[in-house]
């Protein structure tokens, strides 16, 4: 199986990335770095493929906003408190939360949806989302491409101590879950704050 979705990757690479782009992220664009620097893939096509990937996927979430709010507004009432606190974002800091929002985890498709409720202009959306999204491509791809063969052997180590590396694994991703949950409250009582002055 581990052999067919490496063949996969090095057959359809780019359409790959580009999918798993709009869908999920790092990932993916870790994996091209990776691929670029085995020489499966050329890395300025990975940058600009993954870029085009993650701006789609905001865009997609910029007009399910624009589009559907009352849809928004009844499937997502769960996650009226990420909304608030994308909204109290975007007035606090303008643009730049949205050249900012890939980094936010717990938002990331929060803050475009919220984005497009508004009556924020979709032109400027697209263009700070497109830069943002090459931007967040290079950052992330760039390592990965220099450090190849750091991160394959890394990975053949975890392969092979697996009870060691799950730990580690999880600890690395409660430790991202927590710090985001503690920002998010952060917010939502500075937020209620301003409302009870």
């Amino acid at each position: 199986m581990e052999e067919l979705f490496i063949g996969w990757l090095k057959e359809y690479g780019y359409i790959i990335l580009f999918l798993w782009s709009i869908l999920e992220g790092e990932m993916g664009l870790i994996m091209g770095g990776i691929m670029s620097h085995t020489g499966d893939m050329q890395y300025f096509m990975t940058v600009f493929v993954a870029g085009l990937g993650g701006f789609a996927g905001d865009q997609i979430y910029f007009y399910i906003g624009r589009f559907n709010k009352g849809y928004i507004q009844r499937k997502l009432h769960n996650q009226r408190r990420k909304f608030a606190i994308a909204h109290l974002l975007l007035k606090k800091y303008g643009w730049p939360i949205i050249f900012m929002q890939r980094y936010m985890y717990g938002l990331r498709t929060v803050i475009p949806m919220s984005i497009g409720i508004t009556k924020y202009s979709a032109k400027k959306f697209a263009f700070i989302n497109l830069l943002s999204a090459w931007t967040w491509a290079a950052i992330t791809v760039t390592p990965a491409y220099y450090f190849g063969a750091e991160i394959l052997e890394l990975l053949g180590y975890a392969k092979a101590h697996w009870y060691f590396a799950l730990p580690i694994a999880g600890g690395f991703l409660y430790g991202i879950y927590y710090y985001f949950n503690k920002l998010e409250q952060h917010f939502l009582q500075k937020r209620n704050g301003r409302f009870s002055d």
